[in-house]
């Protein structure tokens, strides 16, 4: 492993190396991440074009196959720009709270995305028009998870005011599957909301162990492939507590 960049912005503890292995397949592969392992995006140097994560392919899928003609994104959190890279001709809106980040994106990742806003998501998605976004995404999380503020019946009720008729809102989280308390109580937020959720998750042999979850929430009826979800499978979550804004 080669490291390029390791420094402490003023939100995280950021690194950006080289490595020939993730996730047990070998290649070349750059990979920015905070304390604690918490990967932000990977790069397969041999092919840029690649998305290496499973659950960036997910979240465009769904937004895909539920609303074809989408052209409308705000995405909180950046990373190294995955998502808005591999979905061209669409026009995204991103917030990203840490500068730091963004500039590594461009530097290090060739990232080309001029559309990023500097700041807290929520801050900025009040900020932003009325009913005028197709989707938002939420890509945010951290060691110590995803933001509270960003995951409150008020967040899902400001996002909700957001988004056109056919709009969604999909999550991208860490959690332990159908046990985890934090993601249960997002969902179960998410439901007061929103007329239709799904959640999927990843599979694992350890029920301890966190993977990614994928919640989306709409007033329409959520629809997805199979065959497209690359490993993703629905689960269901008991009912969770409610979370609400200090």
């Amino acid at each position: 492993m080669r490291i390029l960049f390791h420094e402490k912005s003023s939100q995280h503890e950021i690194t950006v190396c080289d490595t020939n292995e993730l996730g047990g397949e070998r290649g070349s592969f750059r990979v920015l991440q905070f304390a604690e392992n918490a990967m932000q995006g990977a790069m397969d140097l041999d092919n840029p074009d690649r998305i290496v994560f499973e659950y960036p392919r997910v979240m465009i899928h769904l937004m895909q196959c539920n609303n074809p003609s989408y052209g409308n994104v705000y995405l909180i959190g950046h990373g190294i720009g995955t998502i808005a890279r591999s979905c061209p001709g669409i026009r995204f809106v991103t917030a990203e709270l840490d500068k730091q980040v963004v500039q590594l994106s461009r530097d290090l990742f060739g990232c080309r995305d001029d559309h990023v806003r500097i700041g807290d998501g929520r801050a900025i998605l009040e900020e932003q028009t009325s009913h005028t976004f197709d989707y938002v995404l939420l890509d945010a999380f951290t060691a110590k998870g995803t933001p509270r503020h960003l995951t409150s019946r008020s967040f899902f009720e400001l996002t909700a005011a957001k988004l056109t008729e056919d709009g969604a809102v999909i999550l991208n989280m860490m959690g332990k599957g159908g046990q985890d308390t934090i993601t249960a109580a997002v969902h179960s937020t998410l439901q007061t909301v929103f007329a239709h959720t799904r959640v999927f998750s990843l599979p694992s042999l350890s029920k301890s162990e966190l993977r990614n979850i994928i919640i989306i929430g709409s007033e329409r009826p959520i629809r997805f492939q199979e065959s497209k979800m690359v490993g993703f499978v629905p689960i269901t979550l008991e009912q969770g507590y409610l979370i609400e804004d200090h």
